[in-house]
């Protein structure tokens, strides 16, 4: 079974939850939070696809990638209260969203031919741009900004995915393994509170 499409679906699904939590607290109805969950999703893909000169975008040109949006959006909006007693439900969705997209995003600008050096920052664009949009619409400082491990978590997923290619490993063999070493990454990083060098 290809595993990309339901991925991808998946990855719109999770970063909509996420993004639509994103506004609790903040006196957003639903159309407010449903239109962050909806960008935050679609974010970072449309600018890859802008980027690449690849149309229709992805949300564009399939229904059910919209399907699972707004799936993601009514999931936090019925199960709101029972996701928010889970220990950091956000931070959970975010991570798997940007493990979903950093693949994708590879396999996406290479299916259209470009470098292996694009594909990789292609792969780390589409992941880190959907939390860029939401936590800018949520008047919070980006977390590509702060001092924490993420769009390094993207790059290096992306990375490895190019070199287990280069070496001929089973495409969805590739997309697990590489998804998961983004996500393991990122919840290392944050667990043991780990960060790169900053400039003084």
């Amino acid at each position: 079974m290809d595993l990309q499409y339901p991925l991808e679906l998946a990855g719109a699904f999770v970063f909509a939850i996420s993004g639509a939590l994103a506004v609790r607290g903040r006196e957003h109805d639903l159309f407010g939070a449903g239109f962050t969950g909806f960008i935050t999703a679609i974010g970072g893909g449309s600018l890859r696809d802008i980027l690449l000169g690849s149309y229709p975008l992805v949300w564009i040109g399939d229904v059910h990638v919209l399907y699972a949006i707004f799936g993601g959006i009514l999931a936090a909006f019925l199960f709101q209260k029972h996701l928010l007693k889970l220990r950091r439900t956000m931070f959970l969705f975010d991570t798997l969203g940007i493990g979903f997209f950093t693949v994708l995003g590879v396999e996406k600008a290479l299916s259209l031919g470009v470098s292996v050096e694009i594909a990789a920052i292609m792969g780390m664009f589409s992941a880190v741009m959907g939390g860029v949009l939401r936590d800018t619409l949520t008047n919070e400082i980006p977390i590509l900004f702060r001092k924490e491990i993420y769009a390094s978590a993207c790059l290096a997923g992306a990375i490895l995915y190019l070199i287990l290619n280069h070496f001929g490993l089973e495409r969805d063999y590739n997309l697990l393994i590489s998804m998961s070493v983004v996500i393991s990454i990122r919840l290392v990083a944050v667990k043991y509170k780990l960060s790169l060098p900053t400039l003084d």
